[in-house]
Parts: structure tokens; sequence; C-alpha cells
């Protein structure tokens, strides 16, 4: 979910006490009179840090157990279940920001769906996921593959018609008195039938004209009063000789339907429901036509009409008349609308609804309606938690508690946070303390409980939750802004600075990048804080600072005017210096500076796209992709950004193909390279290494800046030394090092350890730790190539810098088996484990409680790493192993 869920004690009192206009509106060139002529407390308004978030997320305290009884039931549960289960999958992962497992976990409830209403709803929702990446779609398209993987359904196709189709017996009568025809008078008009083919169509028929009613012994019936016109009647007639509708236009079917329906025609009434299903094309179609449908019970023509305001995401809950059918639909009719997949329809509107706006009432209305077609306690505990965030929000106090209650009630322990934040807002801080110890004291603790216990105390006691949540889950980013806030009010700068930057070298969050900018305008170091407003700006150029009432480009407007202007050398020459050091926000910076200029600005924006993915924002990089497409100077050029856009979002095939069309029409730097790229990844030949090799080379004879001829050069060296040839990429990397690419280092060392030269490798890539500002991967290679009391000292250093990357984890659990410390290991990767789901960490600790002959421990630590990669080879042997029974 995109939406940002501010606390709501805090609120009020920051923007209160936020006032930016004071130094915003100080006069250009005296910025610098802010320290002179604000008090402390002004000062102070500017590093105020927001209350943590209370997530509308599903976030079990146990995520492994619920994944593993989630993989369990999928093992064997009947296929109808199957989407749901994916679905709460999802839910998981979006309670531990696992984007990319989000989305396979939707794919897969879309893939795996049992009805046409799973596959209208999934398909919606991933395509609701997808949106803004119509350029992917057109360019996989000119390369002549389909990319309407989530079109749209044919649904009659889908939904047969479930009634005898056979003609209703005829009841026994005196053939010899009564005629074969039988005429309907509808004003003055008569319509003559067939009296047989009429009595076929439904069982009323057939009793009035053969049975003992009056009807069956007249020749001329009166129909005037039902409510049919005589073209509604002749297409009837027609229908009862044909079993088919000929065309005809939307009024005349919707007459014929109810008739069909008054008179339980039963295939009549499907042939209408079909016609009318196939005129269903744009929203006004469906919000008209939905009533008849759930009026007259039609269900194909329900579906059709969903499905066009589903794809319509979310434009259509903009539009009250889309939203009123959503919410007053009783249950039968929703029934109607969409099967048995209420539960499901409901938690992506919700969510649709919560990302548009959380307070608003079609948010908390469908929310409501969730939890009236929950079905399952994990089911209702994530309804009953994310309307009572949504309550919490639009400061409904008291309908959001029994809100909480019953999702704690249900087992959602993580709702706690909202009852404890609620006693907190109406004056029970103590209850709210006492709350949180409970629960910390109950269950193994997790780091947002210690965090949340720490709004409820003060000094040390305060201080010690948030370095306990820290140690517990250091991707928790309200307990460094705090630190960092509370030691620059003790006017400490730099130990400020320092814990602001320890989860800046490893989360690049916004709310941080804010908190330092503030940090270095109290301080009045501009050129820093210009450098913190471009990286926002870089990142989100729509980025409001300060709760929302200041515009970043604004703040940045404002900042620069005290900062000396950079000619275009200049800041090429500050680019090559950060880029060289490993600094990729300050390189981020230098980007955006130099995208005012008039250079090539595609050039530039594709720069942009690779540190952004550098920096594991993909959003905000291929974003910059699109924008260097854009602005391409060539079509060539154009080409190659194509072909990058493809390559990155996994269709190595026709970013190749790009690439190829480049080169024919100019040989150029980045077209070499793309193929390069792109034909390492999609060929299976292990000799493509040779081609690789004769790609890259002609890469680095065409013209090109030192940065990427730097990057081309490694490249060239790692296959090098994946074929052997250690002369040829110590060559590559030297030149690449001689044109300052640090990252080179790495390369080296490598060289240097296949030649046995492991001290030589060891001071290798200490040079690299001295010149690159963010370096965790640095000390982990080092780590490799010395000894166990140094390798120790480095992984310990990776933890510090990079507590995600999960290899020193992985390090020290096996020195501790080595040295028979079972528990202490597997602790040790369950300290990982709480915090990042990773199939590499769970697939030792499942290994670790094999060897134990813990065989439940190790059969759920399998099933959690195959919901996370199902087709780990090793992991699924190991399942294999331990999920068989004693022979």
């Amino acid at each position: 979910m995109r939406t940002f869920f501010p606390s709501e004690s805090c609120k009020e009192t920051q923007l209160n006490a936020l006032n930016p206009q004071s130094w915003l509106q100080v006069e250009r060139g005296k910025l610098s009179k802010l320290s002179s002529q604000s008090s402390s407390s002004s000062i102070e308004s500017l590093i105020k840090v927001p209350e943590p978030q209370i997530l509308p997320y599903f976030k079990p305290v146990d995520y492994v157990k619920v994944l593993a009884q989630i993989h369990e039931e999928l093992e064997s549960c009947p296929p109808q279940e199957r989407s749901n289960l994916y679905l709460l999958q999802f839910q998981v992962f979006r309670g531990l920001g696992e984007v990319k497992l989000m989305r396979r976990s939707l794919r897969l409830a879309w893939q795996k769906a049992s009805t046409v209403h799973e596959k209208l709803i999934f398909g919606a929702w991933l395509k609701y996921e997808k949106q803004g990446e119509d350029l992917i779609a057109d360019l996989l398209g000119t390369c002549g593959k389909c990319a309407e993987e989530f079109g749209p359904i044919d649904v009659a196709s889908q939904l047969p018609l479930d009634i005898n189709v056979n003609s209703h017996e005829c009841l026994s009568m005196n053939w010899n008195q009564v005629s074969t025809n039988v005429s309907f008078r509808i004003g003055d008009e008569k319509i003559v039938c067939d009296r047989q083919k009429i009595s076929g169509l439904s069982s009323p028929f057939n009793a009035m004209l053969n049975g003992c009613f009056t009807e069956s012994l007249c020749e001329d019936i009166d129909f005037s009063e039902n409510n049919i016109s005589t073209s509604g009647m002749r297409a009837v007639k027609e229908f009862s000789m044909t079993g088919g509708l000929s065309e005809a236009p939307p009024n005349l079917l919707l007459e014929i339907l109810v008739f069909a329906n008054k008179f339980c025609c039963e295939r009549l009434k499907d042939a209408c429901d079909r016609k009318l299903a196939s005129l269903v094309s744009t929203r006004e179609d469906a919000v008209g036509l939905m009533e008849y449908a759930l009026e007259e019970n039609t269900p194909i023509l329900a579906a059709s009409c969903l499905q066009v305001f589903l794809r319509d995401l979310p434009g259509c809950l903009n539009d009250d008349r889309v939203v009123e059918i959503f919410i007053h639909a009783h249950r039968q009719q929703i029934s109607i609308m969409v099967g048995p997949a209420s539960f499901s329809l409901y938690c992506l509107l919700s969510e649709v609804a919560m990302n548009l706006d959380p307070r608003s009432d079609k948010a908390a209305c469908f929310l409501e309606r969730l939890i009236e077609f929950a079905e399952t306690d994990q089911q209702r505990l994530m309804a009953f938690h994310q309307l009572g965030c949504v309550r919490l929000l639009r400061k409904e106090y008291d309908k959001a508690k029994p809100l909480f209650e019953a999702a704690v009630n249900a087992g959602h322990n993580y709702s706690v946070v909202g009852l404890a934040r609620l006693g907190y807002i109406t004056g029970h801080k103590l209850w709210a303390y006492d709350k949180l110890s409970l629960e910390i004291s109950t269950v193994n603790p997790l780091g947002w409980m210690h965090q949340e216990r720490s709004l409820y105390c003060e000094g040390d006691k305060c201080w010690e939750d948030l370095e306990r949540a820290t140690e517990l889950d250091p991707t928790l980013t309200y307990p460094y802004m705090y630190r960092a806030a509370s030691l620059m009010r003790k006017q400490n700068a730099q130990a400020a600075l320092a814990e602001i930057n320890r989860v800046l070298g490893f989360k690049l969050a916004l709310e941080c990048l804010e908190l330092r900018f503030c940090f270095y305008l109290a301080h009045e170091d501009y050129r820093s804080a210009l450098r913190d407003v471009q990286a926002i700006l870089t990142l989100s150029p729509d980025y409001r600072m300060f709760e929302g009432r200041v515009a970043a480009s604004q703040l940045r407007t404002l900042v620069r005017e005290h900062v000396d202007n950079w000619t275009t050398a200049d800041c090429w020459l500050q680019l090559y210096d950060r880029w060289s050091s490993v600094d990729d926000i300050g390189s981020l910076s230098v980007i955006y500076q130099m995208l005012e200029s008039d250079a090539a600005k595609g050039v530039l924006y594709f720069r942009q796209s690779l540190l952004l993915l550098r920096l594991n924002c993909p959003e905000a990089a291929m974003r910059s992709l699109q924008l260097a497409r854009q602005h391409a100077s060539s079509e060539h050029e154009r080409l190659v950004y194509e072909g990058w856009i493809l390559y990155d979002t996994g269709h190595c095939k026709e970013g190749l193909r790009k690439a190829e069309e480049s080169i024919k029409i100019k040989r150029s730097f980045e077209a070499f390279f793309l193929k390069a790229y792109a034909l390492a990844d999609s060929s299976q030949d292990p000799l493509c290494s040779s081609t690789v090799v004769s790609l890259l080379e002609d890469a680095l004879k065409c013209p090109s800046d030192r940065l990427r001829k730097g990057q081309a050069l490694n490249n060239l060296g790692s296959v090098y030394v994946d074929c052997g040839k250690l002369d040829l990429a110590a060559d590559c990397y030297i030149n690449a090092l001689n044109i300052r690419h640090t990252r080179a280092h790495q390369g080296l060392a490598r060289v240097h350890f296949l030649r046995n030269e492991k001290g030589n490798a060891y001071d290798e890539m200490t040079k690299l730790i001295e010149k690159a500002r963010n370096n965790a991967s640095a000390y982990e290679k080092r780590s490799e190539y010395c000894d166990r009391e140094l390798t120790k000292a480095d992984l310990e250093m990776v933890t510090r810098l990079d507590p995600l990357r999960v290899y020193p984890y992985r390090y020290r659990a096996a020195v501790l088996m080595d040295g028979h410390k079972e528990n202490e290991a597997i602790a040790e990767l369950t300290r990982a484990i709480a915090f990042k789901a990773d199939v590499h960490l769970l697939h030792l600790r499942a290994a670790f409680h094999e060897h134990i002959g813990d065989v439940l421990g190790a059969l759920r630590d399998c099933r959690a790493a195959l919901s996370v990669e199902p087709n780990h080879q090793e992991m699924l042997e190991l399942h294999s192993r331990v999920n068989s029974p004693e022979p």
C-alpha cells in the first residue's frame, strides 16, 4: 500500500509547533540570519520527528509460522481455496514490505483462480499494481510480444448456461380441441406464435398453454398488462422458434429480460444476459446496466459490468454512482456480481480507496463490508485492524477501540499498537506503557514493540527501548531519527549526523533525508542541505516537507540562493569525484543540478537511473529511464533506453533486440554495452562469453565518458576472470582504476586471490574501503581474504553498516555450528529472519534444525522458505527429505 499513515497523537502539536514560514520569508541572500533571529525552540521545530506510523497491514508476531501454514495448506487444499491462501500470503509479504513477493503472490492468486470472478479481481489488482507501466506494454508490442497479460476476459464464455435446456414436458390435454397456434394481443396488435414452441420456454408458459388454465383453450390471449411491447413479443416468438435473439437495442433487450424473468424463461433470460453483457464497454454502460443485472439476477451481465469498473481503478472510485453500487448492494446482489469472491473484491476496493484517501467515507465503508464478508479469523483480524487504522485517522476514537480489540482477540498482536496509541491520546500514558510491557513479556519481542513502548516513557527508559528496537529490527527508521534529533538538540551535531547516516547507509528513506536536510539547514551548511533536498526531489518530485506543508522544490529554490553556482564543467568534475568515491546520494544531487542546464538530458537521466538502481529504488529508476527515452537526442539513443527498460523489467531477449536495432543505425558504446548485458543474461550457451567479450571490446572502441568506460572495463574483467584469463582481467581492472572506477579494486582483489596472493587481495579491498563512501559490500568482500578473527571483525562492520546483508549472519551462524554451539547458531539466524524474509537464512536454519533432530522446526522453515522462493532447488530437496516419513 502506498498510503502514508501518520501518527494521530502527534500531528496536531507538530503542525502548530512547526513554522517553516519563519525562515521561508527571509529575504534572498539573508538566510544565514536564521540562527541569530530564531530562538532555540524554533530551531527545534525544524528537527521534530513524527511518531511512527501505525501500519494498516497484517503483521503476525511469527511470520515464518504463518507462511509455513499457508504453504502446508496449499499442498492439500481444494482448488477453490488456493486464491484466498495466496491473498493471505500477499498480506503477509505486504506487512514485511516485500514488494516483489507481494506481486508474485497476487500473480499466483490470479493463475490459480477457480472462478471467473477471481480472475477478474486478481487480474484487475495486478493491472492496478502495474499502473504507469503502459510504456513497457507498448515496447513489448513493438517486439511482437503480446503484453496484455491481464486483458479483459470474455465472461460469457466462462459462465456456461446451467439449466435444463430440454423443452418442458407437455401436460396431457385434448389436442383435437386446441389450435396449434396462439395469438398474444398487445393493444391493437396480435403476435401469432407456435403454442408448443412458446410453451417450451418455461414451466409457467407450459402450464398456461397446455395445462388446466383457461388460456390453454384460448387461441387469443391478452398480454397488454405484462409490460412487454409488440417488438419485444416478436423477439420472444423468434427466440422460441430459433433459439436465438437477433440484433436488438439495449432497451428492448432489457424489456425482454424482465419479461423472461417474470415468466421463468431461463434460456431466454440467459440469451438476454449474454447479449447485454457483450454491449458493456464503458463505465457509463456498466453503471446503467448493473442495476438491472442485480435486480434481475443476471450474473454474466453483472460480472461484465464489474470487470469494467475494476479495470478502471482507481478512477472509477471517484464516481459516486460506482461507489454507491459497491457500498449498498446487499449480500444476494454481491453474490450475483462476484460469486463467492466477495472478500477478495472488498480487499481490492478498500486497498485502492485507502491509497486515494485513508480518511475517506468510502475507505471506511469498504472496510466495513470487508468485515462483513470475512470468513476466517485471519481475514477478520486483517479487516478489523485496517478499519481501526482508518477510524483512528478520522479521530473516531470510540469506534477505533473495539476494532483494535477485536483484531487482538482474533490473534493480531500488532493491533496492540492501536490500543496503546488510543490510550495515550485519551490521557492514559501509563496504561499504554503497561499494555506494551505485557505484550513484550508474553511473546518473543519484536522491534516494533519496543519502538511503540518508547513513546510512553522518557529519559533512559525511552533510550533503552529505542536501542532494543534497533537491535531487534534495524530497519525501523524512527529510533535512528529520534536519537539523531535528540543529539542535535543537545548541540552534538556530529553525533546526530552519524546517527542519521547509519540508516541512510542502507535505507534511502525520504523522511531520513528530510531530517538530515533540517540538520544542515539549522547549522547553515547549505551545500549539504541542497544535496539532500535534490536527492529527495530525484526520488519523489512532488514530495512535500514539514508535515506536507512546504513543497521540497520550494525549499530547494530558497536554499540554492545561498550556494555558489557550478558551471557545467564544475558539475562534471563533481560527478566524477562522487562517482569514484561511491557517494551515490551526492552523485544523484549533482545530476539533478545538471539537468537544469542545456546538457543532453537523455544521458543524464540514464546515469540517474543507474544510481537509483544501485540505491535499491527500482520505481524511481524506471521513471528516470522513461525520462531518458523521452529526452533521447536520436533514434539510436532512444532504442538503447527502450532496451534497458525492457531488460530491467525482465524482458532480456526483447532488450537484446532493441540493442541490435540501435547498432544497425549507429555503432555506439551504450548499444554494445546493452547487447553484452542482455546476451549474457538471455543466452544459455556457455560459449557466449567470447561474444560478450567481443561486444564489450566494441563498446570500448566507441566514444563515451570515463564513468561508463570504467564500468565496461570492470565488466570485461569479470568475464575474463570467469574464463580463467587472469592477466587480461588484471589489465582491465587496472585500466578501470586509472580512470577512477573505484569498484575495480574488488575485481583486482579477486584476481589476486585466484593467483593465491591473499595478502594482496586483502590490501586491494582495503583501498576500496578507504575510498568508498558506501563500503559495506567492500568489508564483506574483504572478509573472504583474511583469517577468522579479521573476518569476524569485517563482518561485524558489515552488519553495523548494512544490517540487511545476510552473508554475515550466515557466516557467524556457520562458525557457531562448527563449534557445536547449535542454539547460538540458530539464534544468530533467527535474529536476522525476524526482520528479513530471506530464503538463504531460512534454508540454513532449516538445515540446522534437521541436524539437531528438530524435524518440525526444519519443516516449518522449509515451507516458509518455499513461500519466499518456490523453485529453490536445494530447499525443495531439503523439504522432501524432512517431509518424508521414516522408513
